[in-house]
């Protein structure tokens, strides 16, 4: 796949096959690739925590308060990724910037992560949604919980929906 195969192919995805478990060399490769994401000062400001099993179960029901995400317990893999310190270089720019780089570099290594599970003819969904004590509390984090990716195989039968996307002009002016 080249990378706009990658893009139209990835998509949130709501039904995963609980049957079919990630291969461990995937999900090895899923996480290689984001971690060598770019970072602000190559910092590296998060910490992927890999749950599989029972603690799947737990980190799913911890993003579904208000009956959201429930296909979650469906997803054999769920990664938490959680806050870390930036390095030195990029602590001091974030002070003088006045600008937090963590969450996009968080934003920028969850991208190389879902991108590459698409490579891998898996599928992720990024959930916002969840509970951060409680998953805390379930991994042993002291840091905050930014994100959670649910992962594994699709359901048979899964769809590829149609992308809504706002027009290119409506994003992008040239001067």
């Amino acid at each position: 796949m080249d990378f706009m195969e990658i893009a139209n192919a990835r998509q949130s995805c709501r039904a995963y096959d609980e049957s079919r478990m990630v291969e461990e060399e995937k999900l090895n490769r899923v996480l290689e690739a984001a971690r060598l994401a770019p970072s602000a000062c190559n910092s590296q400001p998060y910490h992927f925590t890999v749950c599989r099993g029972q603690t799947a179960q737990q980190v799913a029901a911890a993003t579904q308060g208000m009956g959201m995400n429930k296909f979650t317990s469906q997803a054999p893999v769920m990664i938490v990724v959680s806050e870390a310190s930036y390095n030195k270089t990029a602590a001091l720019g974030a002070r003088v910037k006045a600008n937090d780089y963590r969450s996009i570099d968080i934003g920028i290594a969850v991208a190389y992560l879902t991108a590459e599970a698409t490579a891998q003819g898996l599928c992720s969904c990024i959930l916002g949604w969840l509970d951060d004590g409680k998953i805390r509390k379930i991994c042993s984090l002291n840091t905050p919980v930014r994100l959670v990716i649910a992962l594994g195989y699709a359901k048979e039968g899964d769809p590829l929906r149609k992308k809504k996307r706002r027009d290119l002009e409506d994003l992008v002016d040239y001067q």
